[in-house]
């Protein structure tokens, strides 16, 4: 006798297990309500235990379903159940369901054999669109690997888990935590190894480890624990493709390189750049292996092993007895006539400096300025006095010595000077401070304008969806309102797209299409079609707008079926 099997939210039939993650497991499933296959991830116990967590994960996984694209494997929905232990507590039990995907994981396909050229190329072009649709959607994946990447039996790539690596990031108070949530510090990009905020640069990166692992059959980082590859990840160069792999054109090598810079403002600035960069190999000219070179020592500096590799070549040489001297030597006899000049010379110089007496103190009608610098102005107040010296005060910005430390004197340190000169003595303010202004709210330009005005400036821009404000609207700011930043820091804004989201709600019963419409603030319009057969109760046949994003309070039309 066989149990029965779980419902999830009394709508959600969980079946066999068809995969397992670094903190999920994923299950066949059934939606009872819309008659559909679907896949559900059951998020293990440690993290459902962090209620923290939960609000994060639900609130993330809402902001990836409103996103349907191709290449994005579709959350249909989040939620939370519950169940009961063997010892009477009672545990939460989050849950997300997606669409269903019949296909390979990209890992596995890496772990079969060589990827070919042009393969690779695909693959990761269709990681790279899913990519540009979700950084325009505003939504960051943070975790893009072979293990998120599904390609269906049909050859097409779609990206998955978007949202949830920020839910468990943001909970994570280490690197090593994190990493021991999500996976492999593999395709960690520099910034977050470092635990430094992220944006859609860091999916970049991670895309361009993919392209490295298809290329080559291993990633540009390797070491024997996840702190070792990060701090690859952080200071190491990666070795070009091409020298891993012979049949890897280099203009894929420029490619590679680029997107693995350490720098993300060396990396392509958005998916759509990488993406034109990689169709541009595809029969495109190849640069010399000079050029990559400098290309590596420009964006990770000078490569230790040209060194050594010059050193070796000179080693060859100097033991080469093959060689031949092309030009006759400079006869002995100069040789050891100018060895005669040179020792006199050196002799001469001797008698100088030994024959000198220099004066072992200062002329009483001079001062000599101590060396005051890194002291409390106090004190260097105080030394300066000590030498007969008046000590002017001026204060000025600096973010490297401590607040009230004294920079440099002017005249400077060791100079000699009358007795009662004044010397200004420079004191550190510290590092120059701007007031975060009001922005959230404001259009982009007047934000920009507000910043300038403060002493920031403009950093990166993500566009978000929100069904209320209108495009360029300043939703959020990286720094908080009032606040004491640094000048001439860099602040990032997410502004409004000006546009919504929809889904296919076709299927739909004509009720729920039109709340879920309406909550984004659309205008429905049902309209009916005497030309087919009603349903009970009446469902959606078609609508007047794709699925996608639609500029915000739009107008769309619903079609059901009203025929006898």
């Amino acid at each position: 006798m066989t149990a029965e099997p779980r419902v999830l939210s009394g709508r959600y039939r969980v079946d066999e297990a068809i995969g397992r993650g670094g903190m999920a497991g994923v299950y066949r499933g059934y939606d009872l309500t819309l008659g559909r296959d679907v896949a559900i991830k059951v998020l293990d116990r440690e993290l459902a235990s962090d209620n923290a967590f939960r609000t994060r994960f639900r609130l993330e996984a809402q902001a990836a379903s409103r996103m349907a694209h191709p290449t994005v494997v579709r959350v249909y929905d989040a939620g939370e159940d519950s169940e009961t232990a063997p010892d009477g507590t009672v545990r939460a039990v989050p849950f997300i369901v997606m669409e269903l995907v019949r296909g390979r994981l990209l890992k596995d396909i890496i772990a079969a054999g060589p990827v070919p050229v042009d393969e690779a190329i695909r693959y990761v072009d269709g990681i790279l669109e899913a990519l540009e649709y979700s950084h325009r959607a505003g939504v960051v994946h943070r975790d893009i690997k072979p293990g998120n990447v599904m390609v269906t039996d049909a050859g097409q790539v779609k990206v998955m888990d978007f949202g949830i690596a920020r839910a468990v990031s943001d909970s994570s108070a280490t690197v090593a935590e994190t990493t021991a949530i999500i996976g492999t510090a593999a395709y960690f990009s520099p910034e977050q190894a470092k635990g430094e905020p992220v944006d859609a640069r860091a999916d970049l990166y991670s895309t361009g480890v993919v392209l490295y692992e298809l290329l080559t059959g291993r990633t540009p980082f390797r070491g024997e624990s996840p702190v070792a590859v990060a701090y690859q990840h952080v200071s190491e160069a990666p070795v070009a493709p091409s020298e891993i792999n012979e049949s890897v054109p280099r203009s894929l090598d420029a490619v590679v390189l680029r997107a693995l810079a350490k720098d993300p403002f060396q990396r392509y600035q958005d998916a759509a750049a990488f993406r034109e960069a990689v169709d541009a190999t595809v029969g495109g000219r190849s640069p010399s292996k000079r050029q990559v070179g400098a290309l590596t020592s420009e964006l990770y500096g000078p490569n230790p092993r040209h060194a050594a590799e010059t050193a070796r070549s000179l080693r060859q040489l100097s033991t080469d007895t093959t060689m031949k001297r092309t030009q006759a030597g400079p006869p002995v006899a100069w040789i050891w006539a100018g060895v005669g000049i040179l020792a006199v010379l050196l002799v001469s110089v001797l008698f100088w400096v030994v024959s000198i007496h220099p004066s072992s103190g200062v002329p009483t009608n001079s001062r000599i300025v101590p060396d005051v610098s890194g002291m409390t102005y106090d004190r260097a107040n105080s030394e300066l006095a000590k030498q007969d010296l008046l000590a002017l005060r001026v204060d000025e910005d600096n973010a490297a010595v401590a607040v009230g430390n004294v920079i440099r004197t002017d005249p400077d340190a060791g100079a000699s000077v009358s007795p009662q000169q004044e010397v200004r003595v420079y004191v550190s303010k510290g590092q120059k401070m701007s007031t975060m202004p009001r922005v959230v709210g404001l259009g982009q330009d007047a934000a920009k304008t507000a910043l300038h005005e403060a002493g920031l400036a403009l950093g990166t821009i993500v566009p978000r969806n929100d069904p209320e404000l209108a495009a360029g609207t300043v939703m959020s700011a990286d720094q908080t309102e009032g606040a004491k930043v640094a000048s001439g820091t860099a602040v990032n804004l997410v502004v409004a797209s000006g546009r919504v989201t929809i889904v296919d709600v076709t299927g739909y019963t004509v009720d729920a299409a039109t709340r879920q419409l309406e909550d984004l603030g659309l205008t429905v319009t049902p309209q009916e079609d005497t030309g087919c057969k009603a349903a009970a109760p009446p469902t959606v046949a078609s609508q007047s707008l794709r699925p996608g994003d639609v500029p915000i309070h739009s107008t769309i039309v619903l079609i059901y079926c009203s025929g006898p």
